[in-house]
């Protein structure tokens, strides 16, 4: 057996004995625990903030893109948040021990299903390290021990995060086992926890395709993710434009860098117009719009001073940007919209702006994302903006969770069967 993988597996093994203990553990004891995970990140951030600075220091040498840096820049402000974050994990209701579908059969026995833990749950991401903090506070409250691997970009961010839940965790009474941070960025660290289906019971793969693709090849224990997150929003003939363009500009401008902003605009031809006169009086030059042949010719320089437009190709309309660009596709329909969301989307989130209540409706039942909205930002995307606390991730499967996964999204079921002696007749 190699050092790596006795390092793995020896992490994933004190994760199932942790998880034996946290599938019993009073609620009281986990939102205790919580409660000073938040605690600590609002009182003891220096070395989390050093730590981050290395990375980021470490990143610009290497010249990443500007939304991978964004995406791994901690803050005070976002260590707040990350703390207001978990409070709100600890205030939802546990769902470990819920009964529901109960009945009694016609022979007397009392039949039901109760809520248990899933029992270990690996998360392999990329750059951002509040996603540690995040999944294992919805692990922690949904009694799941939790192993994080985090990308090496973000080594020493997460380390310092790792110090700090296990420390809050024995201050608690917790099994401190229950959060493995594995820092180290030795690749056969995930190869070897892809094979650790004996010791874990669910893989959440965040991040960029090549990552989704190899997890979801290697693994041999159930995987959840999504892939690129291609978002689109339909711009319809019957809309309040004021309306439109607040809504698209919240959805790519509030932060660019993350899975739900918006990725294409479909306008329908009537108003294109007029929608896009007021999104470059909105926006300016500051997000380059990619457009079809038709957007093209409504984008003339001399109306559009210092507008930075690109031709779309075949690839723009599959692409996930996280990026100030957006590509722009003039439609003649609901129709045309909606065929296009099925051909190039990523069955995540998409939205229609619209004052027509028909058509509202139509591309509600039409859509087959994750996440369907009608007159809003696709940002809300989010595990916390639909109350669930945090996220562990995004599903676009149609499998055991989709959208957001939450707390319940954490948890099986067994089945109860309480009875008085009853046989089965021969």
């Amino acid at each position: 057996m190699t050092a790596t993988t006795s390092y793995v597996r020896e992490r994933a093994a004190a994760a199932r004995k942790a998880a034996r203990s946290l599938a019993t553990l009073p609620t009281g004891a986990k939102d205790a625990a919580l409660l000073r995970i938040a605690e600590l990140l609002e009182t003891e951030q220096a070395p989390i903030l050093e730590a981050n600075a290395a990375d980021l220091a470490a990143a610009r040498e290497s010249n990443l893109e500007d939304a991978f840096v964004e995406r791994l820049t901690l803050t005070p402000a976002r260590l707040r948040g990350i703390a207001g974050d978990t409070r709100g994990v600890a205030s939802l209701p546990d769902p470990v021990g819920e009964m529901f579908d109960t009945r009694t059969l016609a022979n007397g026995l009392l039949l039901g299903r109760r809520r248990v833990p899933l029992g270990v749950v690996a998360c392999i991401y990329e750059s951002r390290p509040n996603v540690t903090v995040d999944i294992a506070a919805l692990c922690l409250k949904s009694g799941n021990a939790s192993i994080l691997r985090g990308g090496k970009e973000a080594r020493h961010s997460n380390a310092a995060l790792g110090r700090l839940l296990q420390r809050a965790l024995a201050e608690a009474g917790v099994p401190g086992d229950a959060v493995q941070v594995i820092s180290d960025p030795d690749r056969g660290h995930v190869d070897e926890l892809l094979k650790a289906n004996d010791l874990v019971d669910l893989i959440v793969p965040r991040g960029g395709a090549a990552l989704i693709d190899y997890v979801r090849r290697e693994a041999t224990m159930p995987v959840v993710a999504h892939g690129e997150a291609v978002v689109q929003i339909y711009i319809d003939e019957h809309v309040d434009l004021g309306m439109a363009v607040n809504v698209v500009d919240n959805a790519k401008t509030r932060r660019y860098s993350i899975c739900n902003a918006v990725d294409t605009l479909l306008v329908h031809a009537s108003v294109a117009p007029a929608f896009l006169q007021r999104l470059y009086e909105c926006w300016g030059p500051k997000v380059t719009l990619i457009g079809c042949e038709r957007t093209l010719a409504l984008l003339p320089p001399a109306r559009f001073p210092g507008l930075t437009v690109e031709r779309a190709t075949a690839a723009t309309w599959k692409t996930e940007h996280l990026a100030l660009r957006v590509g722009v596709r003039a439609v003649d329909s609901l129709d045309e919209a909606v065929a296009h969301i099925e051909e190039h989307g990523s069955h995540h989130s998409d939205a229609i702006l619209t004052s027509d209540y028909a058509n509202a409706m139509r591309f509600v039942d039409e859509v087959d994302s994750a996440a369907v909205y009608v007159n809003a930002s696709t940002q809300f995307t989010d595990g916390a903006q639909f109350g669930l606390g945090a996220e562990v991730g995004i599903s676009t499967q149609k499998m055991h969770a989709r959208g957001p996964m939450g707390l319940r999204e954490l948890t099986s079921y067994k089945w109860t069967v309480f009875g008085k002696g009853q046989v089965r007749p021969l």
